[in-house]
């Protein structure tokens, strides 16, 4: 097991093979395992990262942190400590987030973003969406976990895949859902313009959270970036459709 001491916080990564650098960034809530995957297939011929950020995973869970510059922060540290040379991080969901504000701090630092399934700036406004989930959660985390993460695949995805997702969501601290707060508040559109590294959006058809308007118009707002649609998946496209989303990271990648 390898942990990095990041910003006071201890980290638990997964490092595997050799080659151009891969960091994995899971959603909220979850963890590096939601890449198994892709990094069973990377490795071959990349070096694949998987990182659990603060309060998800094995990973420490201090009290405070939990804002988008927070992780952005963590990610960037994680970077210098591992001295890894301009990787390209891989965002899933909010983590899209991590990548972009990454890229924007330090581009001389980064060698690429991917935003996958990445909301963005789509719960920008929905503040009483997202208190009302707060509340919902504090009454009944479970329950509530329940009936929320179905909606995160495509039907007839497999039930043990969902339930393990819940266990997931879970298993980390509740400070997490300081996050959810953040993220209705967050729009980044007016700076998209001043991303500097390739950026490249890959996204579910089916993702029913994240609306593919939203990444269609960040791609239009940074210079050069791309966006691949992900045929038949969800928002967790990585899980729901790995062996197509794999070939499209892939592609992604070249």
């Amino acid at each position: 097991m390898a942990y990095a001491t990041v910003n006071g916080t201890r980290l638990y990564y997964q490092d595997l093979g050799a080659g151009r650098p891969l960091v994995f960034l899971h959603g909220w809530g979850t963890s590096g395992r939601v890449w198994d995957a892709q990094a069973a297939d990377l490795m071959t011929d990349h070096r694949v990262i998987t990182v659990d950020w603060r309060g998800c995973g094995r990973s420490d869970r201090p009290a405070t942190g939990y804002t988008i510059a927070d992780v952005t922060r963590d990610v960037l540290e994680f970077v210098d400590v591992l001295a890894l040379e301009q990787p390209v991080l891989i965002g899933s969901s909010i983590a899209g987030a991590f990548t972009i504000e990454a890229a924007l701090a330090a581009p001389d630092r980064i060698g690429a973003i991917i935003p996958v399934d990445a909301g963005v700036h789509h719960f920008s406004g929905m503040r009483e969406a997202m208190d009302k989930l707060l509340v919902d959660l504090r009454a009944d985390r479970a329950g509530t976990l329940a009936d929320f993460v179905p909606h995160w695949y495509r039907p007839g995805a497999s039930a043990a895949m969902i339930d393990w997702t819940v266990r997931q969501l879970l298993d980390s601290t509740f400070l997490i859902d300081q996050l959810v707060v953040d993220q209705a508040g967050y729009d980044p559109r007016a700076r998209l313009d001043q991303v500097r590294v390739p950026a490249h959006f890959l996204h579910g058809e089916l993702d029913t959270e994240v609306p593919l308007f939203i990444p269609e118009e960040c791609a239009s707002l940074i210079p050069g970036a791309r966006l691949t649609v992900i045929e038949g998946a969800g928002h967790m496209s990585q899980q729901d459709q790995a062996e197509r989303f794999t070939r499209a990271l892939r592609a992604a990648l070249r």
